[in-house]
């Protein structure tokens, strides 16, 4: 199926399943996805505040230039998933399991990554605002070719890969999470 502009404002779709389906342009402010199963799809130009993804499952599905916010993901099932352009706001991840995702060239701001089960995550040419991260398992997390900016939980990152400039930029926030007191 294509939708090509339509306004899913507030629409209900818990539980279906989109197979081969594209997103253009539309709106999905206070949509309802929750247990929804979203395969080989592509959302492009889409806008929304409040979507719910939670215990969602997306598999080889696109976003491009989208522009999200407030979007409850928690406890849902990426795999093979990209994000290119575009903005999220609030993206609450916690509890998710991440397999082989990439986000590229866009902005997040308060991305919620705690609790998550990360098997290949990449942030390339992105800028990550807020993000939070604890308790969770980040194998093959790789933040290194992100801007990282006022990043929560740093200590739990065992397993990330990062940029010897972010690990020095980060170094005060790490240490003070750590409980290590530096010296001048």
């Amino acid at each position: 199926m294509r939708f090509e502009g339509t306004d899913f404002t507030g629409a209900h779709a818990e539980g279906h399943s989109f197979l081969e389906c594209s997103l253009l342009g539309g709106t999905l402010d206070e949509a309802h996805l929750e247990g929804s199963r979203w395969s080989e799809s592509e959302w492009q130009r889409v806008a929304g505040v409040g979507l719910s993804l939670v215990e969602a499952s997306l598999v080889e599905t696109t976003m491009e230039g989208c522009r999200l916010a407030a979007v409850s993901a928690w406890g849902s099932t990426w795999r093979d998933v990209t994000v290119r352009g575009g903005k999220v706001d609030f993206l609450n991840l916690r509890g998710a399991r991440l397999k082989d995702v990439a986000f590229v060239d866009c902005v997040v701001v308060e991305l919620d990554l705690q609790e998550a089960t990360v098997d290949g995550l990449s942030f390339e040419g992105c800028t990550l605002v807020s993000p939070t991260f604890g308790r969770g398992r980040y194998a093959a997390l790789d933040l290194s070719g992100a801007t990282l900016r006022s990043p929560v939980g740093l200590a739990a990152l065992r397993g990330a890969t990062m940029s010897r400039a972010q690990v020095i930029d980060l170094a005060d926030a790490l240490a003070a999470e750590l409980g290590i007191a530096v010296a001048d």
